[in-house]
C-alpha cells in the first residue's frame, strides 16, 4: 500500500502550492485531481479553436518586482519563483457602476481616493479613516475573534450607496456570505483588490498554471488526474490516508484537502468534524441545529445516493451542521470581431448594480442580472494583442433551479453552450450562426437547459448596457457556463464557488492530520488561495519538524 508524508485533494491553486512547498523539502506529496486537467476554479478550456479562462479574471494582489511584505512577495519566496517568470500585466482602471455613480481605480489607490471624493464629498473623512482602520489590522492573525464587517464599515461610512459601492467588489470577488462579509475577510479583499490591484498574465491562467505544475514536478511531487478521491480514512481521531474512487487506499501522515468544508466532512464520513479552532464558537452556522453526522460511506454508496437526487445528511463543525454556500454564478463569454476599445469601452473590468442598492443573495429566478461583473481581459496593459477579443459577464444564480432543468442525460462539458449571439441583428445573416445555433452534442437531451441559457444569455448581455457600449452587434462567438458546470468541475455542492460561508482559518478539522486547505481556510482569490496552501503545509508539516519559514 502506497505511503506518503502528504496527501492534498485537489489540484487547485491552492492544492498545487502546498504540493510545491512540501516537495521543495523533500516530502513524498501526491495531489489527486479528479478531472482530467488541473486548476479547479481557475482553469482553462478549448471551444471551437478558442482558448478561454475558467474563473480567473484577474488576479489582486498586485505587486512590483521587489516590493516587500506583500502577499504576492510572499508568495514568490515560499514557493521560490521569481517576479518575471509570472509575466504579470497591470489593469489600466477598473471601476464601480451604480446608477447616477462610477467610481473609477487603478493600482494606484490614490484614483479611487480622488473618486471617492469627488463623488461623496461629505463621506472622504469617514472614507480615510476606513481605509486607516484597513490598514491597521492584521488578517495574517488566524486566531483572531472574527465579527461582521458591515457594522465596522458603517462607523466610518453614512452613505448607503458608497457602503455598497466599497462591498460590490469584495465580495463578487471572494465572499461566500449572503449581505456581509466578516470583517477580516473584507480586509483582505479590500488590499488585495485596491490597495494592490489587479495583474494578468498574457496568457491568462493557464501561465500561472503551468508554472506550478512544473514547478511542483521539477520538485519531485506526484500529480495524479482523473483520479478522485472518494473517501478520507481515520482511525482513533487520527487521518490515515485516502479510499480512491478506484478502491485503491493510499495512506498518509497528513492529508490536505480543498475539496471544501462540507465535501470534506463527507468523505470524512462518520466522524463528521469538530474543530479544535479556539474561535469556533464565533463560526456562523445558518441552518438548524441538531442535522445529524453524515454515515460512512462508499464512494459508490455516494454516487448512487446523487443519481437518485438525494443529498446525504450534512456534515459537522463542532455540534452544528455545515451547510454549502447559496452563492454561485453563471458567466457568459462573447468573443468580439474588434478589440473592445474599439466600442469605447475602456475599462478593464467593472463591478455593477442596477439598482441603487446593491443586493448579493441568491436569487429567486435562476440568474439576478441586475448586479454583476463585466471584464475585458484585452484592456490589461498587455505586451501583445490578445488572439481574442472578449467580453465576460458574471451574474449571481441559483444553483437548485438550473440543477432542475433538463436533469435527464445531462453531462455538461467545456465549451458546450452552443449558443446563439445576441445581436442587434437577424442571427441568420450573421457568418457562423448556424454552426452556433444548434446546442453541443452532450446538451442535446437537455433542451429546456440549453433554452434556459440562451435567454439567461441574451438577458445578461442586454442589462450591462447602462455601464458599458453596446457591443452585441460585433459578437462572432459565445459560450456560456452555469452553476451546473461549477458543481460538475469542482465538486462543489451547490455550485458555491467561495465554498461554505463558515471558514476554518487554522485549517483544523478535529480529525488530527486533516486539515482544510483552500476557500474554505479562508484565504481568497488566487494569490490567496495558494498562500492557503502555503501556511497549511507550513503550520501543520513544516513546522511540527522543525522547518523554518524563509523571511517574505
Amino acid at each position: 500500500m502506497p505511503h506518503f508524508d502528504a496527501i492534498i485533494i485537489g489540484a487547485g491553486m491552492s492544492g498545487l502550492a502546498a504540493g510545491i512547498r512540501l516537495a521543495m523539502y523533500d516530502k513524498k506529496v501526491v495531489v489527486l485531481e479528479r478531472h482530467y486537467v488541473w486548476g479547479g476554479l481557475n482553469s482553462f478550456y478549448q471551444f471551437q479553436g478558442h482558448q478561454f479562462d475558467v474563473g480567473l479574471h484577474a488576479m489582486t494582489n498586485y505587486a512590483v518586482k521587489g516590493a516587500k511584505g506583500l502577499p504576492l512577495s510572499r508568495l514568490l519566496k515560499q514557493l521560490r519563483i521569481r517576479h518575471d517568470e509570472l509575466d504579470l500585466h497591470e489593469q489600466g482602471f477598473s471601476a464601480v457602476s451604480f446608477p447616477g455613480v462610477k467610481l473609477k481605480f487603478s493600482n494606484d489607490f490614490n484614483l479611487l481616493r480622488s473618486e471617492v471624493s469627488r463623488a461623496f464629498p461629505q463621506q472622504i473623512d469617514g472614507f480615510d479613516a476606513l481605509t486607516k482602520a484597513v490598514r491597521e489590522f492584521n488578517e495574517l492573525d488566524l486566531d483572531a475573534p472574527q465579527q461582521d464587517a458591515r457594522p465596522v464599515v458603517r462607523r466610518f461610512i453614512t452613505d448607503p450607496m458608497l457602503e455598497d459601492m466599497i462591498f460590490c467588489p469584495l465580495m463578487f470577488y471572494g465572499s461566500a456570505r449572503e449581505h456581509d462579509m466578516d470583517w477580516d475577510q473584507f480586509v483582505v479583499m479590500f488590499k488585495s483588490i485596491f490597495f494592490e490591484g489587479f495583474s494578468r498574465p498574457q496568457q491568462g491562467v493557464r501561465h500561472i498554471l503551468k508554472l506550478l505544475i512544473d514547478r511542483y514536478r521539477k520538485a519531485g511531487g506526484e500529480l495524479r488526474l482523473k483520479t478522485g478521491a472518494a473517501r478520507i480514512l481515520h482511525e482513533n481521531g487520527r487521518a490515515a490516508g485516502v479510499e480512491l474512487d478506484n478502491g485503491q487506499a493510499l495512506t498518509a501522515d497528513t492529508v490536505l484537502s480543498s475539496a471544501g468544508l462540507v465535501e470534506t466532512g463527507r468523505l470524512a464520513g462518520s466522524a463528521g468534524l469538530r474543530s479544535n479552532d479556539p474561535n469556533e464558537a464565533s463560526l456562523r452556522s445558518e441552518g438548524p441545529a441538531g442535522v445529524v453526522d453524515v454515515p460512512s460511506t462508499t464512494g459508490a454508496d455516494r454516487m448512487s445516493t446523487r443519481q437518485a437526487g438525494q443529498r446525504p445528511a450534512l456534515p459537522k463543525v463542532g455540534e452544528r451542521p455545515v451547510l454549502p454556500g447559496k452563492l454561485s454564478f453563471t458567466e457568459t463569454i462573447s468573443v468580439l470581431d474588434c478589440p473592445a476599445k474599439q466600442l469605447g469601452i475602456e475599462e478593464t473590468i467593472v463591478f455593477f448594480s442596477n439598482r441603487e442598492r446593491f443586493n448579493y443573495e441568491q436569487p429567486a429566478d435562476d440568474v439576478d442580472t441586475s448586479s454583476g461583473v463585466i471584464c475585458m481581459p484585452g484592456n490589461f496593459r498587455l505586451p501583445d494583442e490578445p488572439k481574442d477579443h472578449l467580453v465576460r459577464i458574471t451574474n449571481i444564480a441559483n444553483y437548485d433551479r438550473w440543477a432542475a432543468l433538463g436533469s435527464a442525460g445531462f453531462q455538461p462539458a467545456p465549451g458546450s453552450a452552443g449558443l446563439r449571439p445576441a445581436l442587434a441583428v437577424d442571427v441568420s445573416s450573421t457568418a457562423g450562426a448556424d454552426r452556433m445555433s444548434a446546442p453541443n452534442a452532450g446538451e442535446t437531451p437537455a433542451l429546456p437547459y440549453y433554452a434556459a441559457k440562451q435567454r439567461w444569455y441574451e438577458r445578461s448581455c442586454a442589462d450591462v448596457l447602462s455601464h458599458i457600449a453596446d457591443f452585441r452587434p460585433h459578437v462572432k462567438l459565445v459560450d456560456m457556463f452555469t452553476p451546473r458546470t461549477i458543481r460538475h468541475y469542482t465538486g462543489h455542492e451547490g455550485g458555491a464557488v467561495y465554498g461554505s460561508p463558515r471558514k476554518l482559518r487554522t485549517g483544523q478539522t478535529g480529525i488530527d492530520g486533516l486539515y482544510i486547505i483552500g476557500t474554505d481556510q479562508g484565504f481568497l482569490g488566487i494569490i490567496g488561495a495558494a498562500l492557503s496552501g502555503i501556511s497549511m503545509a507550513n503550520r501543520w508539516v513544516l513546522q511540527r519538524e522543525g522547518v523554518s519559514e524563509p523571511a517574505a
